[in-house]
Formats: C-alpha cells, sequence, structure tokens
C-alpha cells in the first residue's frame, strides 16, 4: 500500500516538474529571451579585428578630434529618443530581420567604448535606413553618444562611454536591452595585465629581438593560463598598439583591480649584469596585500620558475609612471636583461617565455590564495 502511495505521488512530482520545465521553455520561446554573444577587446583583438574591414575604423574618436560635439552631430550619429528613460536598460532597437546569433557585442574597455555588430545576411537590408529613424532610447548614463557604421559584412553601432564598465545583456522582441554595471558588481577578483612598450616605443632591443615582442609574448602565453581561471582579466594591450603610461594605469584604477602587473624586459651599458628584478612604489602603501608584497611574490615566482638569478625588488623612479599612478597594488616585473648575451638568447626561446609566464601566474594565484 505505502509503495503504491509513493508511486503514485513520484508519478504526480514527474508530472508537476515536467509542467513547470516546459511552462518556462514556452515563456522564454514566446518572449525570444536571449543572452547575446559578447567578447572582450583582448579577444577581439587577436580573433575578430584582423578580419574587420580595413577601411572601417572608430570615427568616434576621429569626429571628437575635429569637435567635441562632432560625434553628436554626425551624418551617422545615432538617435537618443528621451522615452523609456526610467528602465535601468539601455534600449537597441533591431531591425526585424536581424537574428540573435548575428549579433555579436564587443567592449572596448581600453578606448572606452562598446561596439555591437551586426553580421549582414543576403536580404540586402540597408540598416543605415532604419538607425536614421530609430533611436536608442532607456539608461544612457553611462553612454556620451555614438555612431553607426558599414563593414563589407558587418554593419557597427558604436557608443562612446563614460568609463570602464561591464554589463548584461538580452534580446528580446527585436531589441538589445543592455545593463551596464561597474567591473567591481560583475566580478570578484579583477587582474590588469600591463605588457609595455607598444608601437614606435620598442623598449630594449638586439640584433634580434625587441622588448615590445617580449613583453607581448609573455602576457599571450600568460592569458592561456588565466583564462582557464575564475578571474577577470584586463590586457592594456594584445597587439602592436601603442599606449600611454596614462591609459595604462587609468585603466586598473577605473576597474579597480585588485592588482595591476607590468611586464617589462630590462637593458643595461654593462652586458654581464643579467636576473630579474621587481619595481615598486614605496610612498604608496596599502595595508594587507600591497605593492611591495605583489612586487615580492611576482620576483620570488618568476626566479623559481625560470631557475634564474634574483636581484631584488627596486623602489620606483619618475619613469615609472605606470607604478606611481596606480591607486591599486602595483608593480612591474622585469624579466631579464636583453643587454646580456645568454639572457637574449633565453628571451627568444618559447619554453624561456612559458616559464616567465607561468612564474607570473603562480604569483597571481598564491595573492589570491593569502
Amino acid at each position: 500500500m505505502q509503495q503504491n502511495q509513493l508511486m503514485k505521488r513520484t508519478a504526480v512530482y514527474t508530472v508537476l516538474f515536467a509542467c513547470c520545465a516546459l511552462a518556462v521553455i514556452f515563456y522564454y520561446s514566446s518572449h525570444k529571451m536571449i543572452v547575446v554573444a559578447d567578447v572582450a577587446q583582448d579577444e577581439v583583438t587577436q580573433n575578430t579585428q584582423n578580419e574587420t574591414d580595413q577601411n572601417v575604423q572608430s570615427s568616434i574618436a576621429e569626429e571628437q578630434e575635429a569637435s567635441p560635439e562632432a560625434a553628436s552631430e554626425g551624418q551617422n550619429s545615432i538617435l537618443f529618443q528621451q522615452n523609456g528613460q526610467e528602465t535601468n536598460y539601455f534600449c537597441i532597437p533591431l531591425h526585424t530581420n536581424v537574428k540573435a546569433e548575428n549579433v555579436t557585442i564587443e567592449n572596448h574597455y581600453m578606448d572606452k567604448e562598446l561596439w555591437v555588430s551586426i553580421r549582414q545576411g543576403e536580404e540586402g537590408t540597408v540598416y543605415e535606413d532604419f538607425y536614421r529613424t530609430q533611436g536608442v532610447y532607456g539608461n544612457r548614463s553611462p553612454v556620451i553618444d555614438g555612431c553607426f557604421e558599414n563593414g563589407a559584412d558587418t554593419f557597427w553601432l558604436k557608443f562612446r562611454l563614460t568609463d570602464v564598465y561591464e554589463y548584461h545583456s538580452i534580446f528580446e522582441d527585436n531589441k538589445l536591452y543592455i545593463e551596464f554595471m561597474t567591473p567591481k558588481e560583475a566580478y570578484d577578483k579583477i587582474v590588469v595585465i600591463d605588457p609595455a612598450y607598444g608601437g614606435t616605443v620598442t623598449g630594449a632591443v638586439s640584433d634580434e629581438l625587441a622588448g615590445k615582442d617580449i613583453t607581448l609574448e609573455i602576457a599571450r602565453a600568460l592569458k592561456k593560463k588565466l583564462d582557464e581561471e575564475d578571474i577577470k582579466v584586463y590586457y592594456t594591450r594584445m597587439d602592436d598598439s601603442e599606449l600611454s603610461d596614462t591609459e595604462r594605469v587609468e585603466l586598473a584604477n577605473a576597474a579597480k583591480a585588485d592588482m595591476l602587473i607590468r611586464i617589462e624586459v630590462n637593458e643595461n651599458a654593462d652586458s654581464k649584469i643579467y636576473g630579474t628584478e621587481a619595481v615598486y612604489n614605496s610612498q604608496f602603501f596599502i595595508p594587507g596585500f600591497g605593492s611591495v608584497e605583489l612586487a615580492d611574490l611576482l620576483e620570488r615566482e618568476v626566479v623559481t620558475a625560470i631557475s634564474g638569478k634574483a636581484n631584488g625588488l627596486l623602489d620606483s623612479s619618475e619613469e615609472d609612471i605606470v607604478i606611481n599612478e596606480a591607486t591599486v597594488p602595483a608593480a612591474a616585473i622585469r624579466v631579464g636583461y636583453l643587454s646580456n648575451g645568454q639572457e637574449e638568447i633565453l628571451l627568444g626561446r618559447e619554453d624561456y617565455i612559458q616559464k616567465i609566464a607561468e612564474g607570473i601566474y603562480q604569483a597571481i594565484m598564491k595573492a589570491y590564495e593569502d
């Protein structure tokens, strides 16, 4: 008897669960709520930027240089409607031909821009005409202005933001809803990695190597390791971009990062000098885990990983602008002297780059253990 009752109850619960599950499925299907794919700037640079039509560059920066008001008055400016200001979401209407799988959001955090790309199909829709009459609305407090651009096979909506933001997004009823939030609201753990130099700033050079390439290779090797962890990592560059020291440190400060790690390559007129050292700002003190603790961890872990020579910790000089102006724990790890023949050979080896990256990775993981 008891067994029959138990079986009946099980059957009833199973039916109820199935009904609830179907209701949820039908609800989301009817409302077409879909989370849109998003891409961080470090992924954009490596995976998609090279595929973008070279003639399509962000006009926001160009218009801003020409005139502070140009971006909002330009021919391709996006309209900002006044209705719907009560919502917490920033709402972007999309053409009825646009499918969720054709939409990607790109967070260009170094430029403080958010790009929405719409992959154009074969239906021949002219999205320009749509956005000349259809404006965005909702909570636009993080958004300064925006413009639209046509690429070879992609239509772009590009928004200039007031700061570094993260976001949640939903595609529903041919509208893209974006909820902006600060990095600290979105993530528990935040690290900024700054591969030094870039562009015309080469850093230390030898006949075969340049510091800007070495730091970038270390950052790329480090990224593969950190991608496996529950840590949000911002990279100041993942290509040969040339950035100012102010742009680099502003990212760490805006994100309120737990730590800023700068990767540098050393050189000296005396070719006999070699080894690894870390730089920190002794004038900026943070109780608990601060810059000196970060510098010490970086040097110990990198030296251990490469079985190298530790030169100790150095106080920052006037030239160390990124370290001096950081308002978060910050340190630069100088991974070797390119002016030393032996270290030049090592810094040109892929396995040695991997070891340096492993050392930095271990320092980050141990910092979060403390």
